[in-house]
């Protein structure tokens, strides 16, 4: 039996991750742990996605640790601290687009802090096995796919930017940690999430703001790349799903069952965000401009998560309608988180880098 008392959350300031806090805290009346939340605060990480929770749990059932993962004394400082027993492991570089720029970061965060998490762990937790140590990874480590098929749990990983092929090195870490010192582990695979909190480099909360702010909509090669989409809220209740009942050295595909394509996706924004901010759709499709396609672009994702529904009774709680209504209201509600982490090296980057393509 799983202890679940002291959960570590890394990287629970980014997007993903501060929605799993919220999910938890806020939604899930079951658990009564505590949970420690480290996080660097780079440029994705964000402190106010989490001042409600601070606010109504801080100091009692929630922690905050300003540290990296790379840094093997302040993690250990923080397993000895709240005596964890769980870590879900959330923390990393994810813009692909970054990663081709600057792939060293992704290196140092996505493979050697997730060897630090694992190591620290193993050490602090010698041979219980009433912990756990999940892994959140991507679709990406498989590579890209045909017109048909999906990938299921046993699909060959084939990554193809700096980005997945971190990510994929970090998996075969945790299996290896898993097989070799019987580390209790369990890995999941998502889909592409979208939803609230998510940082306006990534392709749903850069169009909805490009709308917004009248600016043009940039869309890579041809538009026709296809991707799965699935509900940051959903993705984190398949999350505690796994770590409640997953089995030990298990890994599990999250998918969200929604495939479209980048153009056709940008499309039915412009039609949501248009009816809500009350704009000129036909207006605001004029400003979709094609720009020269991303390296090693992968053509098509799409996630077979029947696993997941079958073992653990799993199932998404909204369709792809609700959830892209549900994430335009909340851009339209918050203005200030947006404006607060369109600053500083965010902005930057984008001048220097995204907009130039």
């Amino acid at each position: 039996m799983r202890k679940l008392t002291n959960i570590l959350v890394t990287g629970g300031a980014g997007f993903i991750g501060c929605n799993f806090i919220h999910v938890l805290l806020q939604k899930t009346p079951g658990f009564k742990g505590r949970i420690v939340n480290l996080d660097a605060l780079t440029y994705a990480g964000n402190a106010a996605s989490l001042a409600d929770i601070d606010a109504e749990f801080g100091g009692k059932r929630y922690f905050f640790e300003h540290a990296d993962i790379t840094d093997r004394a302040a993690v250990e400082t923080v397993f000895k601290k709240y005596d964890i027993d769980t870590v879900i492991h959330f923390a990393a570089e994810s813009h692909v687009d970054r990663s081709i720029v600057g792939p060293e970061a992704f290196i140092k965060t996505n493979v050697m802090g997730t060897f630090t998490l694992l190591d620290v762990a193993r050490n602090f937790w010698k041979d219980r096995q009433d912990v756990l140590f999940h892994h959140i990874s991507t679709d990406e480590v498989y590579g890209s796919l045909g017109e048909t098929g999906f990938f299921t749990e046993t699909t060959p990983y084939d990554p193809r930017s700096p980005y997945s092929a971190s990510k994929a090195s970090s998996d075969h870490l945790v299996f290896a940690y898993h097989h070799t010192y019987g580390l209790p582990v369990t890995l999941s695979n998502c889909s592409n999430n979208y939803g609230p909190y998510h940082f306006p480099e990534k392709l749903i909360p850069l169009m909805i703001l490009n709308i917004l702010d009248g600016k043009p909509l940039p869309v890579y090669g041809d538009g026709k790349n296809i991707r799965d989409w699935l509900f940051v809220e959903d993705h984190n209740t398949a999350v505690w799903a796994i770590v409640n009942k997953g089995h030990t050295g298990e890994k599990y595909n999250i998918g969200g069952e929604n495939e479209w394509t980048n153009i056709d996706l940008l499309q039915r924004l412009i039609d949501i965000v248009a009816a809500k901010a009350k704009l000129d759709p036909e207006k605001v499709r004029s400003t979709i401009t094609y720009v020269k396609d991303r390296p090693g672009h992968d053509r098509r994702y799409a996630i077979d998560c029947s696993k997941l529904k079958r073992e653990l009774g799993w199932k998404q709680s909204v369709t792809f309608e609700q959830g892209l209504a549900f994430t335009v209201d909340w851009y339209l509600a918050n203005p200030e988180w947006v404006k607060n982490v369109r600053s500083g090296d965010y902005k930057k980057w984008l001048e220097n880098n995204y907009a130039r393509r």
